[in-house]
């Protein structure tokens, strides 16, 4: 039988990671103590590290709010796209009509 895969809350890896940057951690005393592999808290402070050299919103959101953020980026990309399509339809529609 597979072993279900557990899930982690963006906000607990966010602390888990907290934990190793900003107190000084290591990720074996931190999986031990907390009951997570190592290997996802390794892949975890990877993620975030990336995270923070890329230019933001490029690359996997860590946080919750982070993904808001993408979701609502990209909702403001489409509509400006949009409205641009619209403003082109309006200005070739106009000239048709003169």
């Amino acid at each position: 039988m597979a072993r279900q895969r557990k899930t982690f809350d963006p906000s607990l890896k966010l602390e888990v990671v907290r934990m190793i940057k900003e107190q000084g951690l290591s990720v074996q005393h931190v999986s031990q103590s907390m009951n997570i592999g190592p290997t996802a808290i390794r892949r975890w402070v990877a993620e975030y590290g990336d995270e923070q050299k890329v230019p933001p919103g490029i690359g996997k959101p860590l946080t919750a709010e982070q993904q808001r953020i993408r979701q609502l980026e990209q909702e403001n990309r489409q509509l400006r796209q949009d409205v641009d399509i619209l403003k082109k339809a309006s200005a070739f529609f106009a000239r048709e009509v003169k």
